[in-house]
């Protein structure tokens, strides 16, 4: 990768505080959104089964766009989709922030997702690109901290906000910290890309988005229709054979989409485990 941001003996700590901000505030609203429920469901005048698709929706489209994130990152610099995604995001919790009615209200959910997807990945190849192999597991433990402290303090942060002040806040909390992330990562980040040669398995995209989505899908349904639900055994069966064939296509391939061949080694698979 040859861009500014690239493993040096010094790794650039301002840049990656910008991405570790972005994360953050990504990972965050994958549960801060929980508590609000029954707020946004007496104020909308709507169900607990339309409610809940706030969270299956978001979780939805991070199932589909994760493994696309892999070409996006290969095709893409650090620069243009760091800024695609906090872009993406931010439109999506000013979106969500002002709705008055539901359709609106998920649309922003579902268009902050697309940004909140593309971040992990990024921000995790960008450390490996940046920190010599001796300093990896402190920035990899850094990491971790926050992909776990965000969504931990989500629910706490939420309800003192829904205590105090309208559901709405959760997002007008947000957007202003969203903004001068952007703002930052334009600045600040200054790499280039290479044109690089590489092809969108368009197959590979509909087959894991199926087999993600499905999986997801009928996961989240479980608990409001059941197992004996032919919606969701259904839609499992669907997921989890679309992702069976996905994952052969991509063992067969010389440049797949997802590599799955690495699982090969026993301590990469324990570690994912």
């Amino acid at each position: 990768m040859d861009q500014t941001i690239k493993k040096t003996s010094k790794p650039p700590y301002g840049i990656l505080a910008v991405l570790m901000v972005g994360a953050f505030i990504a990972f965050l609203n994958n549960t801060l959104l929980n508590i609000a429920l029954p707020s946004i469901m007496k104020d909308l005048e709507i169900e607990a089964a339309t409610v809940q698709w706030l969270t299956t929706g978001f979780m939805l489209v991070n199932g589909i766009l994760i493994p696309l994130s892999a070409y996006l990152i290969q095709k893409f610099s650090v620069r243009q989709l760091f800024l695609a995604a906090m872009i993406l995001f931010t439109i999506g919790t000013i979106l969500a922030g002002f709705a008055h009615a539901f359709p609106l209200l998920l649309t922003g959910r579902m268009v902050q997702a697309s940004g909140s997807a593309i971040m992990m990945p990024l921000l995790m190849n960008v450390m490996l690109t940046s920190f010599p192999v001796e300093k990896r597991g402190m920035a990899m433990g850094v990491f971790g901290l926050v992909l776990m402290f965000a969504p931990a303090i989500g629910p706490t942060l939420s309800g003192w906000i829904i205590e105090h002040y309208d559901w709405r806040m959760l997002f007008h909390f947000v957007t202003p910290i969203a903004i001068v992330v952007v703002l930052l990562g334009a600045f600040l980040l200054k790499d280039k890309k290479e044109k690089v040669d590489i092809r969108l398995d368009f197959l590979a995209v509909v087959l894991s988005s199926i087999g993600f989505g499905g999986i997801l899908y009928g996961f989240s349904k479980a608990g409001t229709k059941g197992w004996d639900s032919p919606e969701v055994y259904g839609t499992l069966a669907i997921g989890v054979i679309c992702l069976v064939i996905f994952i052969l296509r991509q063992l067969s391939q010389e440049r797949p989409l997802l590599n799955f061949r690495i699982y090969k080694y026993p301590m990469f698979a324990l570690s994912s485990a």
